[in-house]
């Protein structure tokens, strides 16, 4: 999914609130509040994006959470995201209800539908569309980017399909999209260790979920009334966990069934700078990567550039918006 905003600043800061002093051991819970963004037109669909914001960049080498729906299509004209670039990142596409047709530069066709993964690894460079189908009446899922390290960002661009496997915890249900989680996971490529994965769980539930200590992790709630590690975190929020666990408890409120989506990741120990759909390490790679974007594909100059094509896409590619009048500052 494209970062649709017309003045996107690399990080925009957003409310935040610690809900206890953070202790020595890093017991704490950091719960971060989300903004609504639309994604563009007098109809558009909201998201509600929890990451980045200024305090906190990245999760591991997760660094950008868009959280949607559920959205009736027939009210707000559902997805239409025109073919648009990335760079040094991995997009990850997870539906709980809908569809969505993807095409990209790569040669890649699919579409995303609930419980498949759809994984997108932009490297140097690629180019891509997502349009809801005529098929889908609602659509409520997140999508997720990875910022590449240094050592992979420059990888050449490629696409993966996966299914993970629904595998019990308890009364909980985990379907594990990347990495591995109680037993659930795919062999998506990742390129730092990583792990994401949706939990349900009925009313009333208690879950102890295995965590890896190395791992920083954060828990987006999409239903229910959950606590995570005694912290009551609100539907649409994140919790933020600190390395240092081997599991936390996730418990379920008696008013209903709820939905939650772990995050989780070595600290990536590298700073980015992150602005429209572009990651890089400088304000100056930001400033090509952009000028490459509307020289070879806005202003039609090089159609087998950096970017390629999107084959089958019945419309023109998006524009970028203007850079900030100051330098970007890399953040993690």
């Amino acid at each position: 999914m494209s970062n649709l905003e017309r003045d996107p600043a690399e990080l925009t800061a957003v409310g935040t609130a610690l809900v206890e002093a953070a202790p020595a051991s890093g017991d704490a819970v950091e719960i971060l509040e989300p903004r609504d963004v639309p994604l563009g037109g007098p109809r558009a669909m909201n998201v509600r994006r929890t990451l980045p914001q200024r305090r906190r960049s990245l999760i591991g080498g997760w660094c950008f959470i868009d959280h949607y729906g559920p959205d009736d299509v027939t009210a707000t004209g559902g997805m239409r995201v025109p073919p648009h670039p990335h760079t040094g990142l991995q997009t990850v596409s997870w539906l709980f209800e809908g569809e969505i047709e993807h095409r990209d530069s790569a040669g890649s066709h699919a579409l995303v539908r609930p419980g498949e993964l759809n994984l997108m690894t932009a490297g140097h460079g690629i180019s891509h569309s997502e349009v809801s189908t005529p098929e889908a009446r609602v659509l409520h899922g997140v999508q997720l980017w990875v910022a590449l390290p240094a050592a992979s960002r420059e990888v050449a661009p490629f696409f993966e399909h996966h299914v993970p496997e629904a595998v019990a915890i308890g009364d909980a249900t985990v379907r594990a999209f990347v990495g591995s989680l109680a037993g659930s996971g795919t062999a998506a490529t990742v390129f730092s260790p990583l792990v994401g994965a949706e939990i349900t769980a009925p009313a009333g539930a208690v879950v102890r979920l295995p965590l890896r200590p190395a791992f920083e992790h954060g828990v987006l709630v999409d239903a229910g009334s959950v606590s995570v590690a005694g912290t009551t975190v609100p539907v649409a929020q994140l919790a933020y966990l600190a390395p240092g666990r081997d599991a936390v408890e996730v418990v379920v409120g008696a008013d209903g069934p709820a939905r939650l989506v772990l995050l989780g990741g070595e600290p990536l120990g590298e700073q980015i700078v992150m602005w429209w759909n572009f990651i890089g390490r400088s304000h100056d790679e930001i400033v090509a990567a952009r000028a490459q974007w509307q020289a070879e594909v806005i202003a039609g100059e090089d159609q087998a550039g950096r970017f390629g094509t999107v084959a089958g896409y019945d419309g023109s590619p998006l524009p970028a918006p203007e850079l900030p009048t100051v330098r970007l500052r890399p953040r993690g």
